[in-house]
């Protein structure tokens, strides 16, 4: 056994890992990255279908992030961002400010996506005690919604499987709704009337809408598999929450930093929210960095009344050697286009998915935008035909997890809703690289169809 991961057995404990895959599986030691690729320390190479987590957007091996971290930690590695400021943190406070739609220009920092739902969801609770409307506490998110593992943002999240053994410790204070694609209307359907809206509406009138302090959602939804908001969605959320009162979210923990082609997913649907959480891409993951970018109007009230202050801080919220390497990121996404690459190449990936869903039986459709994308199963399109419970189950258990190691093509084989493959490569890929993905697809799609023909033939 390789002695590094026998040392990694022994004493890391992974995240999201059963213990059995964990210490039977030659599970590969990523050593190096460039670009859209990386390398195990047994030397074999892979291609980054995930950005990482959804955050790597200006590849790997960046040599000039590295170096703003190191300019930054030689002359101030660490001071706290209450009541002091460094040059850093405000130069990236600043830049988010002007990235992120209309009035939202005041940026709290924090260290993780986690951390900035939850501080948006403080922030909300602020905000109404400083107008007196101290009976708003509850939050309204939908199914499938992923928004973080902590406790606070684990009430918020709507996958079950994180939440179950969890439900004795989580908030109470959070309702869940449909989201747009299990609460689709019709086509011909107006949005308004979709199952989804008129739920959430709803949802408000039954909690009394006197007590909802916040409506939060993710622009694209990753839980359920990159689902795509229908045209005028977010402006009936807009429009609910000013007729009640209520704060909205958009959590751009994923979306933001070009992962739709733009620097927020809120420019590119019309979405007019109050908050914007953001982290991952801010600073394509070379250093940890979240945060929540608040409309200025509402940041004023909160300092105009009796309390004076957003009531919240951590240690690590505004670190500037987070903020000079975040400087340093976005200052090489907009010189070097890789916003307008993600929307140049928009179209061929979408090509490239039509073709691999006309090609393959048991694909039943591909959602998304940018480079976001999710590719769902059944067992077969031409027939109608869903997967079995136990099709699905074997799928899910680590048959399509085998078919995607085969292939070294990192991307998440999912099942938060349904049975799926996530796409999301750095945004820096051209057309060589999503050529590569698709090769690679093609091979992994090629073994889902034929464990699908043995498995049909056995019953």
């Amino acid at each position: 056994m390789n002695h590094e991961r026998k040392a990694a057995q022994a004493n890391l404990l992974p995240h999201y890992t059963k213990g059995g895959a964990w210490h039977d599986a030659d599970f590969p030691i990523i050593d190096a990255g460039q670009g859209c690729y990386v390398s195990d320390t047994e030397g074999n190479q892979y291609l980054d279908g995930l950005a990482g987590l959804f955050c790597t957007n200006i590849g790997h091996g960046r040599q000039d992030l590295a170096a703003a971290a190191m300019k930054q930690m030689e002359r101030l590695a660490f001071f706290p961002n209450w009541g002091f400021a460094s040059p850093p943190t405000i130069e990236a406070a600043q830049m988010i400010a002007e990235f992120a739609p209309n009035d939202l220009n005041e940026v709290f920092f924090v260290s993780s996506g986690s951390e900035a739902v939850e501080s948006a969801v403080k922030f909300a609770r602020n905000y109404h005690v400083a107008r007196g409307e101290d009976s708003r506490y509850k939050v309204i998110a939908r199914n499938w919604a992923y928004h973080g593992t902590t406790l606070g943002a684990l009430s918020v999240t709507g996958i079950p499987k994180f939440r179950t053994q969890f439900l004795p410790l989580l908030w109470d204070g959070v309702r869940h709704v449909a989201n747009t694609c299990d609460g689709a209307g019709d086509a011909d359907t107006p949005v308004a009337e979709w199952p989804c809206v008129k739920e959430l509406e709803q949802m408000i009138l039954d909690e009394g809408p006197e007590t909802v302090a916040l409506v939060i959602a993710e622009p694209v939804q990753n839980g359920r598999g990159a689902v795509v908001p229908p045209e005028g969605y977010w402006q009936e959320l807009r429009r609910i929450c000013d007729e009640y009162g209520i704060l909205l979210c958009a959590d751009e923990v994923i979306n933001a930093f070009g992962r739709l082609g733009y620097w927020f997913a809120s420019e590119r649907f019309g979405i007019d929210p109050d908050m914007i959480t953001f982290a991952k891409g801010v600073t394509s993951a070379y250093q940890p960095l979240g945060g929540v970018v608040i409309r200025e109007r509402l940041v004023h009230e909160t300092w105009d009344s009796e309390l004076g202050m957003y009531n919240h801080g951590s240690t690590f919220g505004g670190h500037p050697v987070a903020c000079a390497v975040a400087v340093a990121n976005m200052k090489a996404m907009r010189d070097e286009k890789v916003l307008e690459n993600v929307l140049a190449h928009e179209q061929y990936f979408q090509n490239k998915l039509d073709a691999l869903t006309e090609k393959f039986d048991v694909i039943k459709e591909w959602r998304g935008c940018g480079y976001f994308y999710a590719v769902e199963f059944m067992e077969s399109r031409e027939d109608g035909t869903e997967l079995s419970d136990e099709d699905r189950a074997a799928l899910q258990g680590g048959v399509l997890g085998g078919f995607v190691k085969d292939s070294k093509l990192l991307i998440r084989p999912d099942d938060r809703g349904a049975t799926m493959l996530v796409l999301s490569p750095p945004l820096i890929a051209d057309e060589a690289v999503l050529d590569d993905i698709f090769e690679r697809m093609d091979q992994i799609l090629t073994n889902v169809e034929g464990w699908m023909a043995t498995q049909r033939s056995q019953r």
